[in-house]
């Protein structure tokens, strides 16, 4: 089942649905993960489970049963050590902006802001927010007899960071089934003065121990962003190709990813029916595939050959609402501008679809209804 998204966030806490006894239970607890403070959901029925650490909620492991076997999703930090590296940002949460912004400088609302100040021009790199090396706290779980949730919590200052003077306060909420994730990432602009803001998520994707080079992607795009050497999306309309004559592979149709290196971002998303766009990667010699869906925006697809470990183990299918460098961009204003007192939210998720369907999907859990309005009035002020 596709995992629904969060209510809105001034609604009451999270309830969990009467449990029978005899149900198999999911449960919710805090662990630690090869020295990473963390929170874990499990379904102790089919043993499935997702592990998150509160830094950044980013996700740590995501493991599903099948065939009697447990099968690795995603390939996360393995250890304390690598999470303080956030090398690749593997399966992070981004905000307030996503992938790259260039020369760590841009201007908002005729005031120029500099990310980096200070730092020589050879080492202006900034990229993938901040939300995945914050501290979060969990405000709220829930386990039922369907399901698992996590509501995690933080915010950023005006002084915080350097070339970032705004106030957010942001939820991450996570959903968990035995076969599915789904997040709601949320910001509300406490401060007084407007905010660039944009969200997404950075997960690797594994089907067991198959490699990348044999699976089948799709992606339902019908254009591609078009860079320049420096994989800066090029200015005005040029930045966007039709996908069959692009720069990028069209995965408008399945097809084999085999040895294609690839760091782009596909835009013109086709969602289905139920408004959700999805990717999918398929292993054609198990069957066992891979949904990942979307509210909206864009798709970037990495194929991890920089990564300091295992290379192309995995491969990034990233939900993102902007494309790179959007803070320079005109053309993505009004989709980055969060007003005071107004939230956003920004929903996606993954679905595991096993080579033989278990049968009928399950009830959400926790008897949650889908959400509102992606945008509404809080009236809530920064102090």
């Amino acid at each position: 089942m596709d995992v629904l998204e969060a209510p809105p966030m001034d609604r009451p806490p999270i309830m969990p649905s009467p449990m029978p006894r005899s149900a198999p239970a999911y449960r919710v607890q805090r662990t630690d993960f090869a020295g990473i403070e963390a929170i874990e959901l499990r379904d102790e029925g089919s043993g499935s489970r997702a592990v998150f650490a509160l830094r950044g909620a980013t996700l740590l492991a995501w493991e599903v049963v099948d065939g009697g076997r447990t099968l690795a999703l995603t390939d996360g930090y393995r250890d304390a050590a690598e999470l303080d590296s956030q090398d690749g940002v593997r399966n992070g949460v981004l905000a307030p902006f996503t992938n790259r912004i260039s020369n760590a400088r841009y201007r908002f609302d005729g005031r120029d802001h500099d990310l980096l100040p200070g730092v020589p021009a050879a080492e202006r790199r900034i990229y993938h927010g901040y939300l995945r090396d914050m501290a979060l706290r969990v405000i709220d779980t829930c386990a039922s007899a369907t399901g698992a949730e996590v509501l995690f919590s933080g915010a950023i200052e005006p002084e915080d960071h350097a070339g970032y003077p705004f106030a957010l306060a942001l939820t991450v909420h996570v959903r968990f089934s035995a076969t599915g994730l789904g997040f709601v990432v949320t910001a509300t602009n406490v401060g007084e003065q407007a905010a660039p803001y944009a969200a997404g998520w950075h997960p690797y994707f594994r089907l067991g121990e198959a490699a990348i080079d044999t699976l089948e992607l799709t992606v339902p795009a019908t254009r591609s962003v078009v860079t320049d050497a420096r994989l800066l999306p090029l200015p005005g309309e040029a930045v966007r190709s039709p996908v069959a004559e692009g720069p990028l592979p069209d995965f408008r149709v399945a097809r084999v990813l085999g040895r294609d290196m690839i760091d782009g971002c596909y835009a013109g998303l086709i969602p289905d029916r139920d408004g959700r766009v999805r990717s999918r990667l398929r292993d054609p010699a198990s069957g066992r595939q891979l949904s990942v869906w979307q509210r909206g925006g864009l798709v970037h697809v990495f194929t991890g050959d920089t990564l300091a470990r295992a290379p192309r183990r995995a491969l990034a299918i990233e939900p993102v609402e902007t494309m790179t460098d959007a803070f320079n961009r005109a053309d993505c204003a009004a989709a980055l501008r969060l007003a005071p007192g107004r939230s956003r939210s920004f929903a996606f998720g993954a679905e595991f679809v096993p080579a033989t369907p278990a049968g009928k999907p399950s009830d959400p859990p926790c008897a949650a209804t889908a959400s509102g309005p992606q945008e509404q009035t809080t009236g809530v002020r920064h102090p």
